[in-house]
């Protein structure tokens, strides 16, 4: 006998093990599949993959796509045919306009209620002044210390003095309470300074009074 063959007698079903060898037997990958196999790469099995996946998911996504840009909300600020953009516009520039009004107004408002603390005090200056000028400060004595830290106080406070010998008379700032005819005078210019004007910010105090040199006739 050339060939052997398993006899089953009739009757007599085959016991699991027989069936689980000739299962192993029969699926068992020959040598064309072993070489099928080893000849893909990494890179094929990976493209495979996207390749199922994309089949799969790519209906899905683009719904999901398509549904996102249908619920998203337009900004009616980038909206170029909404009706009320100009409006917003300029009302948006008028309110920014009336704030800054509004802060200018509030400087100049604190400016004069300053002013109106140290206009009763421009008086005490002067006596100041007209004292350095008679030399009754003298450098270095208590009376000359107290009048430095007091005109310091008012300097910090933003007051500023103006009024000098040999300016350009200026109506604007200037009042004049004499005038004498000059030879060789050719403007009126500032002859002497009785009182120094003030002015605190933009607010001014009072004008310097003056004593003006004025051109002679002929």
């Amino acid at each position: 006998m050339t060939q052997h063959e398993d006899y089953t007698p009739e009757g007599v079903e085959p016991s699991a093990e027989s069936a689980e060898g000739s299962e192993g037997v029969t699926n068992a990958p020959g040598p064309q599949a072993d070489q099928q196999e080893s000849d893909l790469t990494v890179e094929d099995i990976l493209n495979a993959a996207q390749s199922e996946t994309a089949q799969t998911e790519g209906p899905e996504a683009a719904g999901d796509a398509a549904a996102e840009s249908a619920a998203a909300p337009v900004d009616p600020l980038e909206d170029a045919a909404n009706p009320y953009l100009e409006d917003l516009r300029r009302i948006t520039a008028e309110y920014a306009n009336y704030r800054k009004r509004t802060a200018e107004n509030a400087e100049i408002e604190k400016q004069r209620a300053k002013a109106a603390a140290v206009n009763p005090l421009l008086s005490v200056l002067d006596d100041l002044d007209r004292a350095e000028a008679h030399g009754d400060l003298e450098e270095g004595s208590a009376f000359a210390t107290i009048a430095q830290k007091l005109r310091g106080t008012f300097e910090r406070m933003g007051l500023v003095a103006f009024g000098e010998k040999g300016e350009v008379f200026d109506p604007q700032v200037h009042e004049a309470i004499a005038q004498l005819p000059m030879p060789g005078t050719e403007q009126p210019t500032v002859l002497d300074v009785v009182e120094r004007g003030y002015r605190l910010g933009e607010v001014e105090l009072r004008p310097a009074k003056v004593a003006v040199a004025v051109p002679t006739d002929g």
